[in-house]
């Protein structure tokens, strides 16, 4: 019986702790032209541009390792006490670079300690979302996973929305110039408290935590012996999610506001309008998933991405508000369904004595291929070819690549089957010292 008060504070815990780990880790996103002016100065538009998410992407280099290290802490010492260790990394890191003082006072080493705090951040993000969905998952009713795991989704898009909303209101209140001088610290900043409270919360959260002797000794290496098939599987599918969800919250206002010539507090308000709709679609695309089986909303979400794409393109670049607002809902919908479907799919299909390891493992390393390097590559695209076009034929290629991998995945939705590879909390139920 999965008690009300348990998933509650299964809930809380994650969801709380999703959107401020998130906040801290979008601001980067949606500073992306200010930060290219701040710490490559002497670079052109594009190149500055292109250096600032080269150090975007260098911090999904390291979330592999991060979800590697936390993934497999998880199996041993349980999902809780890690989830509220990673949200104090991610505080600190992104209350760091708040603090990072100007090229024109310590030169090469602002940029240089920019990138040392994006790699924290980005090997503390590792231990995030995948760690959060399985915390999630293995304590709330198996035939509402789905419900409960969009909460993530949610709570993800809706970090991103409050990142955006931010920036917007800040760089309006105070103008462009004040943005560059000493406005964007102000974001980064303001994460510490939030991160304290989101600590807060998670230490006070209950968990199913197994026995001492049930623990796995190697979780890296039984993890890799028994599920390598799987992890090929669920990354091949998991790299259209992480595509999507990163042109979807992050590269679009780069595209905008650089490529069509969008004023900029246009573009953030339309980003703020698509992802707060993306935030409200969530729940109820988890609650539509819990009535489908699992094969078909991953085919869902990746065909729609695929018949997308260009129009979205070809619509955003008539460079207005409108204009905008309609493309970015149109890529958000297969941003939000495969976000949706893969929080709870990717605790769902691992056993669940290496499920932190597993799922640490193939949602990380598929992040930081296809989800950190796509603001860099479709940027690069759109330089190299001259076609506003290129980013979304990238999508489509991508979209198709992981339509053919969800094809070999499992069906594990409990509605449909009677047995999966394993949805098996622990027995015993303790508040974690």
């Amino acid at each position: 019986m999965y008690e009300s008060k348990k998933a509650s504070s299964a809930s809380l815990a994650a969801t709380v702790g999703t959107v401020v780990e998130w906040f801290d880790f979008a601001i980067y996103g949606f500073l992306a032209t200010t930060l290219a002016a701040v710490f490559f100065p002497n670079s052109s538009g594009v190149t500055a541009l292109l250096e600032t998410f080269a150090v975007f992407a260098v911090a999904f280099a390291l979330r592999p390792l991060g979800g590697v290290f936390f993934g497999s802490l998880s199996d041993r010492i349980g999902r809780r006490k890690v989830l509220a260790i990673t949200v104090l990394l991610m505080t600190f890191s992104t209350g760091l670079i708040g603090l990072i003082p100007s090229p024109e006072t310590i030169g090469i080493f602002a940029p240089i300690l920019l990138t040392l705090a994006r790699c924290l951040q980005g090997f503390t993000a590792g231990g995030e979302y995948s760690g959060a969905a399985t915390y999630l998952i293995e304590n709330v009713d198996p035939k509402k996973r789905a419900t409960h795991g969009s909460k993530l989704s949610m709570a993800t898009f809706f970090s991103f929305a409050i990142a955006a909303a931010l920036v917007w209101a800040i760089e309006f209140s105070i103008g462009k110039e004040a943005m560059v001088a000493w406005g964007w610290r102000i974001p980064f900043l303001m994460a510490v408290p939030l991160g304290l409270i989101g600590w807060w919360i998670r230490t006070g959260a209950q968990e199913n935590v197994r026995p001492a002797s049930e623990r796995p000794e190697a979780p890296i290496k039984q993890a890799l012996r028994t599920e390598w098939k799987m992890m090929l599987r669920v990354g091949g599918f998991i790299s259209c999610t992480g595509l999507s969800f990163y042109i979807f919250t992050t590269y679009m206002t780069t595209f905008l506001r650089s490529t069509v010539g969008l004023e900029g507090t246009l573009v953030l308000a339309g980003n703020i309008i698509a992802l707060s709709m993306a935030a409200i679609a969530a729940p109820f695309v988890g609650r539509a998933i819990d009535k489908f089986p699992r094969r078909n909303v991953m085919a869902f979400a990746t065909l729609s991405t695929v018949i997308m794409a260009i129009p979205a393109y070809i619509i955003a670049g008539q460079g207005t508000l409108t204009a905008s607002l309609i493309a970015q809902v149109m890529l958000g919908i297969g941003a939000v369904t495969a976000n949706c479907v893969t929080s709870v799919m990717m605790a769902e299909v691992f056993q669940e004595v290496t499920r932190g390891t597993s799922a640490g493992i193939t949602y990380n390393v598929t992040y930081a291929i296809f989800g950190g390097s796509a603001p860099f590559i479709s940027t690069a695209l759109v330089s190299w070819t001259g076609s506003p076009l290129a980013p979304a034929v990238y999508m489509i290629i991508i979209a198709l690549f992981a339509f053919t991998a969800s094809r070999f995945i499992p069906e594990t939705s409990p509605v449909f089957v009677t047995s999966t590879p394993a949805i098996k909390a622990p027995k015993v139920m303790v508040k974690q010292g």
